[in-house]
């Protein structure tokens, strides 16, 4: 039949969301700029461009949904899905490359300055031998067994339930005999998807609240000296990602209560863990060369 469709691939429609997602983008990027530079109706701006990237997210997503439903997601779809991620991921571990270079860079050829009554002051000529240190002399550092390892323990515990919740779907029996290991923990049903989804979902909140209370009690302010702009700027970004990620969860769980998974068609799920795994992998590279190996011999802040 002329027009019949003989292939396994998914051919889109026209959709108005790529278009509305660009200028979503402008309005945004171009309010930010404005409320940067002070201009009048900046905020205004910035939280209409915020907004409308919002609902087109929202839009763009649920059309995806609609087209899952309809079967028009076959495997090959789906695996092309999968390469989509797996490139996703690798340009995000290109952009924390680019903070993990600034940081080491500074590190190894650090600039002699030092930390004066509070204050940055580059060293004496005479001095910056001595002074050309890294961390900067008289720099309090966070000590990186305390918050910055309970949320290294918390981020990998949520790597356990996030796995857990995704074993529990693949080998969902509908409350059928559960065997092994796995039927132990309750995999094997609804409920564990559910569990290890509200698991991870906790333990997200609760390492962003234990960062956000880092941040606030730090000893050094983010601008002024190159150790603290790399500082916050790497874990910042990476706390960043960990909001995404739960957000990201987050909807999963709606998914899951509604039953829109099953063992074989559940990419949106597949897509979340992968991208809360590798935010869990970011982190204990942060761990091991920001906060211990960045802050080594330096003057731990108590308090």
């Amino acid at each position: 039949m002329a027009g019949a469709k003989n292939h396994d691939y998914h051919i889109l429609p026209p959709s108005p969301w790529p278009l509305l997602s660009a200028f979503a983008a402008l309005i945004m990027a171009s309010g930010g700029i404005m409320y940067m530079h002070e201009a009048t109706g900046g905020g205004w701006v910035f939280l209409i461009g915020f907004a409308s990237v919002l609902f087109c997210m929202y839009g763009w997503w649920h059309q995806v949904i609609r087209e899952a439903h309809a079967g028009d997601h076959t495997p090959v779809v789906q695996l092309h899905f999968r390469y989509g991620m797996i490139l996703f991921i690798a340009s995000e571990v290109m952009f924390f490359v680019g903070w993990f270079w600034a940081f080491f860079d500074f590190s190894l050829f650090p600039t002699a300055m030092q930390i004066v009554d509070g204050q940055v002051e580059r060293a004496a000529e005479g001095a910056a031998a001595i002074a050309a240190q890294w961390p900067p002399k008289g720099l309090e550092v966070i000590d990186a067994f305390e918050l910055p390892l309970l949320n290294t323990l918390i981020l990998l515990c949520s790597g356990t339930t996030i796995t857990w919740a995704h074993h529990a779907l693949i080998h969902n029996q509908r409350g059928g005999e559960k065997r092994g290991f796995w039927g132990l923990l309750g995999v094997g049903d609804r409920d564990g998807v559910l569990k290890g989804l509200w698991l991870t979902v906790a333990l997200g909140v609760l390492f962003s609240s234990i960062q956000a209370f880092e941040y606030m009690h730090a000893p050094f302010p983010f601008k002024g000296i190159n150790y603290t702009s790399a500082f916050f700027m790497a874990t910042g970004f990476h706390g960043f990602h960990v909001i995404i990620g739960t957000i990201f969860l987050i909807v999963c769980l709606i998914r899951a209560y509604q039953g829109e998974f099953t063992p074989k068609q559940h990419f949106g799920f597949e897509a979340a863990a992968w991208y809360w795994h590798f935010v869990d992998v970011v982190w204990l590279f942060l761990f091991v060369t920001v906060y211990v190996w960045g802050g080594w011999g330096a003057p731990v802040h108590v308090g």
